[in-house]
Parts: C-alpha cells; structure tokens; sequence
C-alpha cells in the first residue's frame, strides 16, 4: 500500500516536471492522473488499492462522529429524565483484533463514546471488560459494538 501512495506522489512531480506547472493545481492535475494510471494498473500490486483504505479510514471517522453524537443524546436524555432509572452494568467482549494498536484504537473508541468505558484488557488482548451507563442486553450491546467499531477498524487494518 505505502508503494502505491509514493507512486502516486512521484507520477505528479513527474507531471508537475513535464507540464512545468509548479503550483498546488498541477500537482493535484498530476495527482488524479496518477491516481488514474494506478487504478488501471492495480491487477500489477499486492493487495487491494490503497484507495479502498483511505475511504474505510473516512468511514470510520464518520461512524465515531455518529456514534459520538447518538450515545451524547442518549446520556443527556439520562441526566434530565427527573428519576434515575438505569441500569449499569460490566460485561465482557472477546474481541477478534490481534494487534496492539488495533485494541487500543478499539478501546479510546469505546472510551470516548459517553456511557461506554473500558476498565479493563485481558493479558492476551483478547477480551475487553466495558462498563455501561444504561444496560439491557449483552449479547446486544456485543453485537452493536462488534459490528461498528471492530468491523470498521477490521476494514482500515487488513490487506
């Protein structure tokens, strides 16, 4: 993937050289042409196309931005209903991500999210121990976080 970015890079300076255009605009002109020579020759690379990456890492973002603003309207609709009605609660999820910067990345996400909190690894980094403001269903609240942040970040991490 990291041969594919340089190459794009290098194919617009030698567009930028050739068209003896040294702004912004011709390096993005050589940009997208290079962008457009690698798409065609993309069978010749291992592994998907770079692309495909950059747009998995956007929709990631994207999907923190709208869990971040679901979870924040669910805790405010907590803090003002007039009785406490909630149930916490720490369960446990195995998780399938192997690398180390893949379940910390899993974990600031989950963090991050208000009403969900990590407190807890195991040793082998299999399973995360995650307390919830307002619980009802473990194998729902594994669910909904399995098939969000772990698949989104399966997507940006795997070849």
């Amino acid at each position: 993937m990291s041969s594919q970015i340089l190459l794009n890079f290098f194919l617009a300076f030698i567009w930028m050289f050739m068209t003896v255009s040294f702004t912004p605009a011709g390096f993005t002109i050589g940009f997208l042409i290079g962008l457009g020579i690698i798409i065609l020759m993309r069978r010749f690379f291992k592994g998907r196309l770079y692309l495909t990456r950059v747009w998995a890492l956007i929709y990631l973002v994207l999907l923190f931005l709208k869990e971040l603003t679901m979870s924040s309207i669910q805790v405010l609709r907590i803090v003002l209903r007039p009785n406490m009605n909630i149930k916490p609660a720490i369960f446990e999820m195995e998780t399938e991500l192997t690398e180390d910067w893949e379940v910390t990345l899993l974990s600031a996400l989950i963090t991050l999210t208000p009403g969900t909190l990590v407190v807890g690894i195991s040793d082998d980094q299999k399973r995360l121990y995650i307390h919830a403001l307002d619980f009802e269903d473990i194998d729902q609240a594994v669910y909904s976080i399995k098939s969000t942040f772990e698949r989104a970040i399966l997507e940006v991490s795997r070849p």
